[in-house]
């Protein structure tokens, strides 16, 4: 059975109309756990030494300190708290789990993670430290890859992904986002297709086709991270795109075969998604680790 790590049980209290659904993760592990989709472990802890890999000292001191502005706060859009700290270490340690897994049996899946808006020194849009980059660097300094692949799906450009990870030759950041959403102020990565607003399921999939392969011919990469955000989908309150479910279950099963046809590792990360409704969401995530289960 393959293995999925979370953090839903390391959550903070946020305002009730707040538009960060937290009960979509703790609502997937349910599902997931009950019919014994995926064997579902609790995320290690992020390090400072593993954080530091990717974010300034100054940074994180002012973190794990609370010596964020208010201003630092709105940019991250979350409120700080000690459990906001420790759900970041938690969020970053998964990825890092999912990705010793990956390497071990072809796929690892952290049931959160994929906080792309993270930079070295800053936190933006609800994200504070970046997993994919802090495991890339971890995997490297520990000899265990070469090359890494990052494919980011989400519909939000991976800006702090592409910052932090985007003068590393050995890395390429190639992702298909929503061409006028957020962040308005874009970091360029390897490859990147920007789709309009209203932009269904068949137009994207063609975006994807062209794109694996672009991304593959850099050079095979010893492990994947996939960002399979859920806010493509027609019904999100902050995507602007309009795939339908089916279209995202597709999208992961395309990823996917890709991948296992070049023999490259994932690591599974669901990154963002603002269904209307929670249930699509979730609905969506299950779709994903579905896929990658099989």
């Amino acid at each position: 059975m393959i293995r999925a790590f979370a953090h839903d049980r390391f959550t903070y209290p946020l305002p009730a109309d707040h538009r960060f659904p937290l009960g979509r993760y703790r609502m997937l592990r349910e599902v997931i756990e009950q019919r014994g989709i995926a064997d579902v472990q609790e995320a290690p802890g992020a390090t400072d030494d593993d954080l530091l890999l990717a974010h300034d000292p100054v940074y994180l001191d002012r973190v794990v300190h609370g010596r964020l502005t208010d201003r630092e706060q709105k940019a991250v859009g979350l409120p700080w708290s000690p459990e906001l700290v420790e759900r970041g270490r938690r969020s970053v340690g998964a990825t890092l789990a999912a990705a010793a897994m990956a390497l071990d049996a072809g796929t690892g899946i952290n049931l959160g993670g994929g906080t792309h808006h993270a930079f070295a020194d800053a936190g933006k849009g609800f994200c504070t430290f970046n997993d994919v980059a802090v495991a890339v660097r971890r995997l490297r300094a520990d000899e265990a890859i070469g090359r890494a692949l990052v494919v980011d799906l989400d519909v939000h450009q991976g800006d702090g992904t592409n910052a932090i990870l985007g003068p590393d030759p050995l890395t390429t950041c190639a992702g298909i986002n929503g061409g006028a959403n957020y962040p308005f102020r874009r970091v360029p990565g390897d490859i990147e297709e920007d789709l309009p607003d209203g932009t269904a399921d068949d137009a994207y999939l063609l975006a994807l086709e062209r794109l694996l392969p672009e991304a593959l011919d850099r050079g095979r990469p010893d492990i994947c991270f996939f960002l399979a955000g859920a806010d493509p989908y027609e019904d999100d309150r902050l995507g602007r795109l309009a795939l339908t479910m089916d279209g995202l279950e597709a999208r992961d099963v395309m990823v996917r075969d890709c991948m296992r046809l070049q023999g490259v590792p994932v690591v599974v990360l669901l990154a963002g998604g603002y269904g209307r409704r929670v249930e699509d969401t979730v609905a969506i995530n299950l779709a994903t680790v579905r896929a990658f289960a099989a």
